[in-house]
């Protein structure tokens, strides 16, 4: 009797296990990928009429069309981007994300598609006095919390108040109330310097390099696809249009 009722549960979990739902009909059936995403100039803002726009939105918004869904931009706390993604109150984490050990252990992570760096931001006055990680020693920066950012201010000994998101943490430089902010390259270079909202900052030292990648919950057939949409765009050109638009064609990663 116990070796029936043990066969039976074999038999039962294989059943379970050829039915399960992948996460592509997961998504299929529910009609929208929901994206998780923070403020974050050049891959995920909102323009004028408070819509979602950038390199990644756009890419992502072309994803979804690919799969056939709508497309849903959810706001979300960075340092919590995985308990989002494994509470399925978003199907993948897009936004410029680095693709760090915790994230590559945590969630299923598509190949690498922008190159990037964790760069310091100063004003522009100072800029030329805070030009070496020795000359940063004693200043304090605004970082995101859980971010990249973050990370390199820890490893290099910095000093450093947890913000929301970066653009805050540009906020926080410009007005005084942090001497810098450590943020992503890609966004310093759109946001900081001449014809730019914040004229008065430069961003100076590079503290490390990195690469950028989408990330999905474990065991993802969405990550197969979006790698293939990805070599699929790269062939016909179209990654490297969009790149254009948003000038960050020299850190695209061919696939």
């Amino acid at each position: 009797m116990k070796k029936l009722l043990l066969v039976l549960a074999v038999v039962m979990a294989l059943c379970s296990c050829a039915f399960a739902e992948t996460d592509s009909e997961y998504v299929k059936a529910k009609g929208v990928l929901v994206v998780g995403i923070t403020d974050f100039k050049p891959m995920d803002y909102k323009n004028e009429k408070g819509e979602w726009i950038g390199f990644d939105a756009d890419l992502a918004r072309a994803f979804a069309e690919s799969l056939g869904v709508k497309i849903e931009f959810q706001e979300i706390e960075w340092n919590n981007k995985i308990l989002e993604l494994d509470g399925k109150n978003i199907d993948c984490v897009w936004n410029g994300m680095t693709l760090t050990p915790e994230v590559k252990s945590s969630m299923s992570t598509s190949n690498p598609y922008c190159n990037n760096a964790q760069i310091v931001v100063v004003p522009s006055a100072k800029a030329a006095k805070y030009d070496s990680l020795e000359a940063i020693k004693d200043l304090r920066f605004a970082v995101e919390h859980g971010s990249a950012g973050n990370e390199q201010a820890k490893a290099n000994g910095l000093k450093c108040i947890e913000v929301q998101d970066q653009a805050t943490a540009l906020m926080e430089t410009a007005s005084g109330t942090a001497d810098g902010a450590i943020i992503d390259s890609l966004m310093a270079a759109a946001m900081v310097g001449k014809g730019t909202g914040y004229e008065n900052l430069a961003y100076t030292v590079a503290l490390n390099s990195e690469e950028y990648g989408v990330g999905f919950r474990k065991g993802s057939d969405l990550t197969f696809m979006l790698n293939a949409f990805f070599e699929a765009g790269y062939a016909d050109g179209s990654i490297a249009k969009l790149a254009e638009t948003y000038k960050i064609q020299a850190a695209l990663i061919k696939q």
